[in-house]
């Protein structure tokens, strides 16, 4: 039951980066899975499809994270439907960030693990923070407060000190 829902909970708040690398079929939950994660890297020949309607069920436990991964319209047509999706449709809806051949799919993901590493690793999980706390909310002057306070926090902390003093002295920073 809900230990499948208590998994995608823990995943999307992660405070590091989530990347799925997808090289096959990411049917119903596999997509879910997916959709969790922070940047989805597909191999052009992955498929993704939530065919849970085709066998009278409902995608309950994954639908949130797919509508925030695919948007509410798409979200609507691929939970009714349950069609599937290419990669590359994947890509053009904004679902998957990469679509490579599957020759590529390693070496493409190194390189976004490999950028990912050039950041501070607190500045990424308070990104990731941010993210949660930002997505969806109102623009208004108290979320503009809010912002201030975590740039003002992160500038403040070890980490952008010693980002700003490499990026000055043009070296890379210990934690690379």
């Amino acid at each position: 039951g809900t230990r499948f829902a208590d998994l995608l909970y823990r995943m999307h708040g992660y405070p590091k980066p989530l990347i799925a690398r997808v090289h096959g079929p990411a049917f119903a939950g596999g997509m879910g899975l997916a959709a969790v994660c922070d940047l989805v890297v597909a191999a052009e020949e992955a498929e993704f499809c939530l065919p849970e309607v085709r066998i009278g069920l409902v995608a309950a436990m994954i639908g949130p994270y797919i509508v925030r991964a695919l948007g509410e319209q798409q979200a609507r047509r691929y939970m009714l439907t349950g069609e599937k999706l290419s990669a590359l449709q994947a890509q053009r809806i904004g679902f998957a960030h990469e679509c490579v051949s599957a020759a590529e799919l390693d070496a493409t993901v190194v390189r976004v693990c490999d950028r990912l590493a050039q950041a501070g690793p607190e500045a990424l999980a308070r990104t990731k923070k941010l993210l949660l706390r930002v997505q969806g909310a109102a623009i208004t002057p108290q979320l503009g407060l809010d912002t201030a306070t975590v740039f003002a926090e992160t500038r403040a902390d070890g980490e952008a000190r010693e980002g700003i003093r490499s990026f000055l002295e043009k070296r890379k920073p210990s934690w690379q």
